[in-house]
């Protein structure tokens, strides 16, 4: 169990159902681009490679999304899951921003999760590619924070 009692359901082993309960807390949290609260759902100790940054440590994971988000403007992101069992998790995500210059971006990627027995996670490892896109091509319009229950999937988007 996670070091300080902290619980985060669903708890694993995981079902279909349970996994994308996950998934979509995890882009909840993301795109409410709040440092302090996304390091809340990763073990004290987490570990993670994120493209070829290796980030260890809910304060190093603080850190570390805020200079991404200072850099990441108008940060919106989708999550989809690809496949789980046990306690890990696979998912496929794009997310679309624009830099301080106006160039915008989708960033497409995949990463493997797994979590400990209390719903942290305590392993992240992402592999993302950033794609430049003109303003016109951008996909995700929504109020920045929380994407709405009927915006389309990545799926649904052909992404």
């Amino acid at each position: 169990m996670s070091s300080h009692a902290e619980v985060r359901p669903p708890l694993p082993p995981f079902t279909r159902a349970t996994a994308i309960q996950k998934v979509r807390a995890a882009e909840d949290g993301w795109n409410s681009r709040d440092p302090e609260r996304v390091a809340l759902a990763y073990t004290a100790d987490s570990a993670w490679r994120n493209r070829a940054e290796f980030v260890n440590g809910r304060q190093a994971i603080v850190d570390f999304l805020a200079r991404k988000w200072q850099k990441e403007l108008d940060y919106r992101l989708i999550k989809e899951l690809w496949a789980w069992e046990g306690n890990r998790i696979a998912v496929r995500f794009a997310y679309e921003w624009h830099d301080d210059s106006g160039n915008w971006y989708r960033s497409y990627g995949n990463e493997n999760w797994e979590f400990d027995e209390a719903g942290l996670m305590q392993r992240r490892f992402a592999c993302i590619n950033d794609a430049p896109i003109k303003e016109s091509e951008r996909r995700f319009f929504w109020q920045l924070g929380r994407r709405p229950d009927d915006h389309a999937s990545l799926s649904d988007l052909g992404l």
